[in-house]
């Protein structure tokens, strides 16, 4: 079929499959780490003939709802406990992303184990990270909380601690100045990181990467089993991107899947 052939059949509207142009996949991405690992996704997915589009947001507000709304084809800014909390009812999670680990800091000891009886640990004052504090507290054999209160745990729900620790809730964005007059601080990773701290090469203690605030991928319910979904989920999790978190973040973001 000749170029003259080819436009003759466009204005007929009858270009033949193979021609028609896709619009790219819209995925509303928070700036930092998410955006910088879906920019390696969108290369990888490129080349599994999928095209990707990032709508970057300086916060996670309103991004569900555009995805809902079809706005946004998918989102990958939230943790999966968040997700489950704002009840995004045509919302679907499809993979896991990554974890952006909450870390126990201190400027005194070496090791979680060195903190003295009655050492005061700083611990953030807001929920939900209130709650995720104390379970890496409590996964650390620091304190003991009451059984099924993890997700949604406050200090109420500490039912063991032997070392009698002093838990101090303060504000998240104080957390990281307190480290100078408090023995330890569990401190979120995007506070941290305005700080100049890694977590894996500052921490005292880390989150696991099987967290259940592991990042997640979301899409409209009625798209999560598209081809162009699966497309998206094996170019996040390929050996590429892989790779990328591994060498990039040095095991400070880190990777559940």
């Amino acid at each position: 079929m000749n170029r003259r052939q080819l436009v003759l059949l466009g204005a007929a509207g009858l270009v033949p499959r193979a021609f028609a142009v896709t619009p790219p996949r819209r995925i509303g991405v928070l700036p930092g780490p998410h955006a910088d690992i879906m920019a390696v996704v969108q290369r990888v997915a490129a080349d599994r003939g999928l095209a990707l589009a990032l709508a970057e947001r300086e916060d996670g507000r309103g991004i569900n709802a555009d995805v809902a709304a079809g706005r946004l084809d998918a989102a990958c800014f939230q943790d999966a406990v968040a997700f489950a909390a704002e009840h995004p009812a045509r919302l679907a999670n499809i993979a896991s992303t990554v974890t952006l680990p909450v870390a126990i800091y201190s400027r005194r000891v070496a090791s979680v184990r060195a903190l003295r009886p009655g050492s005061t640990i700083a611990i953030p004052r807001e929920r939900p990270t209130l709650a995720r504090a104390l379970v890496l507290l409590h996964n650390h054999g620091l304190v003991e909380l009451r059984p099924g209160s993890g997700l949604v745990a406050t200090l109420r729900d500490v039912t063991g601690n032997r070392f009698r620790f002093q838990l101090t809730p303060l504000p998240e964005a104080d957390l990281a100045t307190a480290l100078t007059r408090v023995d330890a601080a569990v401190i979120a990773r995007p506070c941290a990181a305005r700080a100049g701290l890694l977590p894996a090469r500052d921490s005292i203690g880390l989150e696991d990467a099987r967290s259940p605030w592991a990042g997640v991928l979301a899409v409209r319910r009625a798209d999560r089993d598209a081809g162009w979904v699966r497309t998206l989920v094996a170019s996040y999790q390929s050996e590429t991107v892989k790779r990328f978190v591994f060498e990039h973040y040095q095991d400070s973001v880190r990777r559940p899947w």
